[in-house]
């Protein structure tokens, strides 16, 4: 059985704490406009993981510049060049994660960062304030295209039923359960899950979202899904609108009242440890894998489109194109030269 860390909780929400507003404080006033243009952020209905994402990533620009003594005002493509190799250094500091030396960061998530970067001076140029360097000047890294390893079938199902048999409290279990069924059931993201409440079901067992980007869409529940949100439900005894909310002790739930994302992901982590999974799986492997084994069963990748809330179809294809079973498959079958003669 799995068991929670000494001292830790199962409601896992992660807390200002006194060092993190220090932090805040200090750095943000390197970049003008900095609380302004989270409010900005907040106000267009970011969601609470973007803005985290885009604060942390914006901080850690900021603490760079004041570790080496950079007026923003004074910046330019030699400094944003400068700040792509610390980037990519061992010993970079994130102010929101305890100013913790972090490992080599992947060029996707490099690009991430320099991309919050562009639409920050973006938000300054529309205030009508200078800027050092043009957005567009900020340029992106080449990245490596590598050909994502999504786990068998028979291993994502072992991973989604492990909350059945590695969660000593059945709250948990279910919950937990019914949490992972229903990201495979409609590949939605782990942040789209998280904000779900209970009146955005119904008995058809449609869900209406409103995604990254504020993009509307509908995703799917199968009977399954259904199967185990409701039994989960059924352990219920409050009036909480939050589908899936975090625990406290025996039966105190927490006033924080939503299940976080980093706990699911830790969870995650852990099944596949005990499980003996070698592939790494997280959240975002279940969307993916949602999205693959679709398309191995012949889903038309515009209705993959649809369900994952892309905005390009260049994008679900990516998903797609990771089935190397699928292209064997697509080979054998399509080939105008295939049999012998």
């Amino acid at each position: 059985m799995l068991d929670n860390k000494p001292g830790q909780s199962d409601d896992s929400n992660i807390s200002d704490s006194s060092a993190d507003i220090s932090v805040r404080h200090r750095v943000s006033q390197v970049l003008p406009l900095f609380d302004d243009f989270l409010l900005f952020l907040k106000t267009n209905r970011y969601s609470s993981e973007t803005l985290y994402n885009y604060e942390r990533d914006l901080l850690t620009f900021a603490r760079y510049l004041s570790d080496s003594n950079i007026p923003f005002e004074k910046v330019d493509k030699k400094h944003v060049a400068y700040y792509k190799a610390y980037l990519l250094s061992q010993d970079r500091v994130v102010p929101l994660e305890g100013l913790k030396k972090q490992g080599e960061l992947s060029g996707t998530s490099i690009n991430r960062m320099l991309s919050v970067i562009r639409t920050y001076l973006k938000y300054l140029i529309d205030m009508d304030q200078s800027v050092p360097v043009a957005p567009e000047s900020v340029k992106l890294v080449k990245t490596i295209r590598q050909h994502p390893k999504i786990a068998e079938m028979s291993e994502l199902i072992k991973l989604i039923e492990a909350p059945t048999h590695l969660e000593k409290d059945p709250r948990a279990a279910a919950r937990n359960r019914a949490m992972l069924e229903t990201l495979f059931a409609t590949g939605m993201r782990i942040s789209e899950l998280v904000s779900l409440s209970r009146d955005q079901l119904d008995d058809t067992g449609r869900i209406f979202i409103l995604g990254k980007g504020k993009k509307e869409r509908f995703v799917y529940l199968t009977d399954r899904a259904r199967h185990f949100i409701d039994a989960y439900l059924r352990l219920r005894d409050d009036r909480l609108q939050a589908l899936f909310i975090p625990y406290k002790g025996r039966g105190v739930v927490s006033a924080k009242k939503r299940i976080s994302t980093n706990y699911l992901q830790e969870r995650i982590k852990l099944y596949r440890r005990q499980l003996r999974i070698n592939v790494p799986i997280s959240a975002h492997t279940l969307r993916h894998g949602f999205a693959t084994y679709l398309a191995e069963s012949g889903a038309n990748p515009a209705a993959i489109q649809i369900l994952l809330g892309h905005e390009s179809l260049d994008t679900t294809t990516r998903y797609v194109h990771t089935s190397d079973r699928y292209a064997e498959e697509t080979h054998h079958k399509y080939h105008p030269l295939k049999d012998v003669r």
